[in-house]
Formats: structure tokens, C-alpha cells, sequence
């Protein structure tokens, strides 16, 4: 998997979102035992859904934790891979995300995934894809700049029009 600026016009392309969760000095990881990967929760925006709702129903979906409070929008990277022959190009937006009480055992989630709690530094080392530790720094990055402030901005402002938009161009 790699990051790129550009790809052909001949690439499957869909939008995804996801979350990078946190409670105090700890982060939330995927192990996908089945493929040997440790993940951040993402997936598919689905057509007429905004890209904040779906980071949230994703990380949910595949993580179990389901009082999930969103944050900032730490902003958004082209990744582009090969998947049975074809060339993909995903755009991935990713959020920076908390839990609302403390974290207990997850209540569902999927079961080719199994959360884990890690420190930050654990959590980088581990994640299996380059993209996703770039969203655990940029995270991260935040997390220090704004630890000792009590006005954080909003970033999300905008997004679901956007989104929407670019979802309808796609379908």
C-alpha cells in the first residue's frame, strides 16, 4: 500500500472514513488475525451519507465501542493498492475520536477484528499499513499541541456537504 498524489483514470475509487480513538494515553487498534494485520476501524462512506456519520458508523461497526464522540477532522490522504489485478484508489478521512465513558469490554463489533488497547508509541510500531501510522501522528501532533487548551477547533465544519457531493460524483 502506498500514498500517491495521483493514479490512472482506470483505478476503482471509493471514499472511506474512519477513526483514530484514544482514552487518556491510550489508542484503539484492530488485530485482523486472519491476514496478520493490526489496523485503525475505516471503511466504505455509503451513497448519501455524509463522512463524519460514516467514520463514526465504521469505527463502531468494526470496533464495538458504540459511545464514540467525535473530534477533529485530521484531514484526508490518497492510498493506492492493488486488489485482485486492479488498481485502487481510496481517499481516506480520518477523525480523531474519544469515548464518552470509560472503556469497558466492547459490546458487538466484527468478529475478523480484535480491539486492543495501546499505548501511543506500542500502537505505532504495530499498525501493519505506513497510511495509518501517518494518522496516529497526525493524531498524535494534535493530542500535544492542544493538550493544555479549552478551545480545540472545530474542523468538521463543511464536511458533510462536501462529502455528499463528492459521493454523488462518484455513483
Amino acid at each position: 500500500m502506498q500514498v500517491s498524489a495521483f493514479a490512472d483514470s482506470d483505478a476503482d475509487r471509493y471514499i472511506a472514513a474512519g477513526g483514530v480513538v484514544v482514552h487518556d494515553d491510550w489508542v484503539l487498534v484492530l488485530r485482523r488475525p486472519s491476514r496478520g494485520e493490526v489496523r485503525l476501524p475505516k471503511g466504505h462512506v455509503e451513497p448519501g451519507e455524509d463522512v463524519p456519520s460514516a467514520a463514526l458508523r465504521e469505527t463502531r461497526e468494526e470496533s464495538g465501542y458504540t459511545d464514540l464522540v467525535l473530534g477533529l477532522h485530521l484531514g484526508t490522504q490518497e492510498v493506492e493498492f492493488d486488489r485482485w489485478g486492479r488498481r485502487v484508489v481510496r481517499t481516506e478521512h480520518y477523525f480523531l475520536m474519544t469515548l464518552a465513558h470509560e472503556p469497558g469490554p466492547p459490546s458487538g463489533g466484527e468478529e475478523q477484528f480484535e480491539p486492543v488497547w495501546l499505548s501511543w508509541d506500542d500502537a505505532l510500531a504495530v499498525l501493519t499499513f505506513e497510511p495509518e501510522r501517518e494518522w496516529l501522528r497526525r493524531a498524535l501532533a494534535y493530542r500535544e499541541a492542544y493538550a493544555h487548551r479549552d478551545d480545540p477547533p472545530d474542523a468538521t465544519a463543511g464536511l458533510s456537504r462536501n462529502a455528499q457531493e463528492h459521493n454523488e460524483e462518484d455513483s
